[in-house]
C-alpha cells in the first residue's frame, strides 16, 4: 500500500446523511456537486472526462477502480469533467501494457479530489431510494457544521445551465477537410468519440461554441446538423433551443444524442423533468420499436422528456423505449429530416449496438442531397 497513513474523509448528502471513507493519496479539501452513480464495469476514464458529468460527484458501483491505470487517448474531452470521485477500492498500481500512468497520477494531474473504502453498496441503494441530490466530499471532518452551510449554496441542478462550462470557446474543425459530407455539430457538451463515429463514416465536423446561431453555423454550408450530449437542465439553454427549431423548420437533417435530444424535444413543445435518479451504465436495455429488436446501450441522463406529451404530440413519433422504466429513449420527426436519442451510439465505453445510428443520420443526408439534386 502506497499510503501507510490515509486522511479520513466523509461524503455528507443535502439531507444530512454521512458516509465515511478515507482520502485517495496525500490530496485534502472538499468537493461539491450533485451525487450520482455510474454501474459501468469499465470505462472509468472516459467517464470522468465526458463532459455530462460536469458538476457532479461520480461514485463508481465497481469495485475496483484504476487497476487498469490510464492512456492519454481514451479521454472524451480535454480534462477530468466530474466534480469528485467516490470509490470503494482504490488501485494505485495498475497492470496494461498500454497503460501511460496510474489513476492516481491522472486525478492528481487534473487536481481532483478522490475518497475510497466507502460503502457504495449502501451510498447507491441510498440514492435508489432517496434520489440524486446534492452533496459534498471532504477530508474536514470535524466541521461538519460548516460544511453543511457550504452545501447549502450550492445550486440544484434542476433549473442549472451547464452547457457554457463546457462547451467550446471559439469553433474547430475535425475531421478529414476533403470528406465527401460536412456537418455542423452545436457543441453543449460534446464527447470526442462522437466527432470520431462522424469522421469515420466521411464527414468533416465544424465544432460551434454552444451559444453559436443557427446563421453561423449554416455558414460553413453543412450537409447536416448535430446536435451534442452535455450537462445540466435542457430548458435554460434557449439559444440551442431556438437554432434546432430553425434547423427543423427549414427541414435539414438534424440528429440529436442525449441533451441535444432533450432540446428537439423543447423545440417541438415537448416538456422535460429532472429524473429521480437517472440513467448512467454501459448496459441499459432499450427496445427499437421500428426494429422491435433490443438493444444494449450506454447511457448518461439525469433529465428525460415528458412521454405523455411526446405520444400526444401529431409530429413525433417513438422510435425507441428504456425497458427499465418505460422513458423515451428515442424519437422522430414525421414531418422533418430529425431524430434524436437519449443515450449515446457511440459509447466509449460501452456496447456497439446502437452505432447504426449515425449511419442511419448518412442515409438521411443522402436522402436530402439526392432530393435538392
Amino acid at each position: 500500500m502506497k499510503y501507510q497513513t490515509r486522511k479520513k474523509a466523509i461524503i455528507l448528502l443535502a439531507d444530512g446523511t454521512i458516509f465515511h471513507g478515507k482520502a485517495v493519496g496525500g490530496k485534502e479539501g472538499s468537493a461539491f456537486g450533485e451525487v450520482c452513480f455510474n454501474t459501468g464495469m469499465t470505462g472509468y476514464q472516459e467517464i470522468f472526462t465526458d463532459p455530462s458529468y460536469f458538476g457532479q460527484l461520480m461514485v463508481t458501483t465497481n469495485a475496483h477502480i484504476g487497476n487498469y491505470g490510464t492512456n492519454k487517448d481514451e479521454v472524451e474531452s480535454d480534462g477530468i469533467k466530474i466534480a469528485g470521485l467516490i470509490c470503494r477500492n482504490f488501485s494505485y498500481n495498475y497492470s496494461r501494457d498500454n497503460a501511460d500512468a496510474s489513476l492516481e497520477e491522472f486525478l492528481n494531474k487534473n487536481n481532483l479530489l478522490a475518497i475510497s473504502d466507502v460503502d457504495t453498496r449502501a451510498l447507491v441503494s441510498y440514492i435508489r431510494d432517496n434520489g440524486a441530490m446534492n452533496a459534498v466530499i471532504s477530508t474536514d471532518v470535524d466541521n461538519i457544521e460548516i460544511l453543511k452551510k457550504q452545501l447549502a449554496n450550492v445550486p440544484e441542478m434542476n433549473g442549472l445551465e451547464l452547457a457554457s462550462k463546457v462547451s467550446t470557446k471559439k469553433p474547430y474543425f475535425f475531421g478529414n477537410e476533403n470528406a465527401t459530407y460536412k456537418i455542423s455539430a452545436l457543441d453543449i457538451g460534446i464527447k470526442k468519440n462522437i466527432l470520431r463515429n462522424l469522421a469515420e463514416r466521411d464527414c468533416y465536423i465544424q465544432v460551434f461554441p454552444y451559444d453559436s446561431t443557427f446563421d453561423a453555423m449554416e455558414s460553413f454550408k453543412p450537409d447536416g446538423y448535430f446536435l451534442s450530449n452535455g450537462p445540466g437542465d435542457p430548458q435554460p439553454l434557449l439559444n440551442a433551443i431556438e437554432v434546432a427549431k430553425q434547423i427543423i423548420e427549414k427541414n435539414l437533417p438534424l440528429f440529436g444524442i442525449c441533451l441535444g435530444h432533450q432540446v428537439i424535444a423543447l423545440a417541438n413543445g415537448i416538456s422535460t423533468y429532472k429524473m429521480h435518479h437517472g440513467h448512467r451504465g454501459i448496459n441499459h436495455p432499450v427496445m427499437n420499436l421500428i426494429t422491435g429488436k433490443g438493444e444494449i446501450t450506454s447511457q448518461n441522463h439525469g433529465f428525460a422528456i415528458n412521454r405523455e406529451e411526446t405520444e400526444n404530440h401529431p409530429n413525433i413519433e417513438i422510435t425507441h423505449v428504456h425497458l427499465n422504466d418505460h422513458t423515451v429513449a428515442g424519437i422522430k420527426m414525421k414531418n422533418k429530416n430529425c431524430f434524436s436519442v437519449q443515450y449515446h451510439p457511440e459509447a466509449s465505453p460501452g456496447p456497439h449496438d446502437a452505432r447504426y445510428l449515425f449511419d442511419q443520420f448518412m442515409e438521411n443526408i443522402q436522402k436530402n442531397k439526392s432530393v435538392k439534386a
